[in-house]
């Protein structure tokens, strides 16, 4: 159901979320804490809204845009861990990660085109050691 394309802006699919968070599943009951395949995906804003528009009460439902920066674990399947920040760079999503709780932070390279995700070797400490290195990171070909 992903649309794949050569930049984040034709890779996008749609889902339905509660206002106060958390994503339809597929049975279209429940919501799920953090969106994954269990949850009903659209390749259309139109496509999501059709259903949408079924609900009796549908204030509780918001039709939102996923992409790989708003969440690069969807698109990048080997990526594991706590995301705190994305950016585009150089055809390539670039993500603080902190693999597991209270682990160090990484920062991951992921390659839209091979869907390739690799780890700097570089760990960091704390916060503002990897924001440092993450606003001024750049890709080597």
């Amino acid at each position: 159901m992903k649309v794949l394309g050569g930049s984040t802006e034709n890779m996008s699919i749609f889902a339905l979320q509660s206002p106060a968070g958390g994503f339809l599943d597929e049975g279209l009951e429940h919501f799920n804490k953090t969106f994954d395949d269990w949850c009903v995906q659209f390749d259309s804003f139109e496509d999501a809204s059709i259903i949408a528009d079924t609900f009796d009460k549908r204030n509780m439902v918001e039709i939102v845009e996923i992409t790989p920066l708003s969440y690069p674990k969807y698109f990048f399947y080997a990526l594991e861990g706590n995301i705190h920040a994305t950016r585009e760079l150089e055809g390539k999503i670039i993500c603080i990660v902190e693999p597991y709780m209270g682990s160090n932070y990484r920062i991951a390279v992921c390659d839209l085109k091979t869907k390739r995700v690799v780890l700097t070797q570089t760990r960091y400490k704390s916060v503002l050691s990897v924001e440092g290195a993450f606003a001024h990171f750049t890709t080597r070909s």
